[in-house]
């Protein structure tokens, strides 16, 4: 054997295939680790690598749809403009075209939700990749509902308020812990929207975390009464 030689010449295959085979789990640790990294990541470097690692989140969300049942086009007709329009909004300081690109990011993070669902509702058992596709349709559906409240208050100056600073706008890591706290049905959250769009918004989710949490629980207690957890994955 060479000195240099890969002990485990298997192993970055093997990983590369279950990546591969499992996109949902890259994608819900790549969303995890976001939220554990935010916290460091407050000066402008900071601000820089997280804006890249956006990027990165908004790439793993194409790629999801592109794996699963849906218009697969559509992921791209939305990412595409989405990332113009944030890259434009950071060079111009523009704060219409960074709300439209907050608005086409989450109708991107929507749609991945709905291909992930999908892929679910399709499935005739219970696979690894189904836990995984539930945790990732959770986040993504967080993330879209954090992007869409992050349009409302640039559209509507005022629309959410918090217990520190309250009449400062809420920054993404707020609109994000809100959009949790209101998808989970917990209700920890010391941001409140107050404006008629923002409650709007906060309402849809409520019923979207609802509706969800009830179709996961009925979709897995079916599928593992009728055939049981499958092995693979």
């Amino acid at each position: 054997m060479n000195a240099g030689a890969d002990p485990q010449p298997g192993v970055v295959a093997k990983a590369r295939d279950w990546m591969w085979r499992h996109p949902s789990a890259v994608l819900l640790f790549v969303q995890l680790l976001a939220i554990v990294l935010y916290p460091l990541l407050q000066d402008v470097v900071g601000r820089a690598v997280f804006g890249a690692f956006s990027m990165l989140v908004l790439a793993l969300a194409v790629w999801v749809v592109s794996r699963n049942p849906g218009i697969k086009w559509l992921g791209w007709l939305l990412a595409l403009p989405a990332v113009a329009m944030s890259v434009s909004a950071a060079v111009v300081s523009d704060a219409g075209w960074q709300a439209a690109g907050f608005v086409l990011e989450s109708l991107l993070y929507l749609y991945a939700a709905a291909t992930l669902i999908a892929y679910m509702l399709g499935d005739k058992r219970v696979t690894l990749d189904d836990l995984f596709a539930i945790g990732a349709t959770f986040t993504l559906l967080a993330w879209s509902f954090a992007y869409a409240y992050a349009a409302c208050q640039l559209q509507y100056p005022g629309s959410f308020t918090g217990a520190l600073q309250p009449e400062e706008p809420r920054g993404w890591m707020e609109l994000l812990y809100l959009s949790f706290s209101i998808l989970s049905g917990t209700g920890l959250s010391d941001v409140l929207p107050l404006s008629p769009a923002a409650r709007a918004l906060a309402m849809l989710e409520m019923f979207a975390g609802v509706m969800y949490m009830a179709m996961v629980v009925a979709r897995l207690v079916g599928l593992v009464s009728s055939r049981g957890v499958s092995k693979d994955g």
